[in-house]
């Protein structure tokens, strides 16, 4: 698991209390690259927002998808890691 916490920023789980273990750092670990990926969801969706083709048969909804879902993933991920957190200490 240190090669992992390497490659999250800041990632240190809180122990949560009756899950004590590897389950428990995977699933801190789990919750940290569900954000990076809702990141990357947003900054994709910008992405293809940027280059999409504006006129009438472009498909402009798709890029809204991308940022949608990673909104969402962000939200579910760090609304988890709060209540975790509460329960935790």
């Amino acid at each position: 698991m240190a090669n992992l916490a390497a490659l999250i920023p800041g990632a240190k789980p809180t122990p949560i209390p009756g899950m004590n273990g590897p389950v428990a750092e995977i699933f801190g670990y789990g919750l940290w690259l569900l954000i990076l990926a809702g990141v990357g969801g947003v900054g994709f969706g910008l992405y293809k927002l940027a280059v999409a083709d504006k006129g009438r048969n472009g498909g402009g909804s798709e890029p809204f998808k991308w940022m949608g879902g990673g909104i969402v993933a962000v939200i579910l991920s760090s609304s988890l890691i709060a209540i975790l957190n509460g329960i935790a200490g």
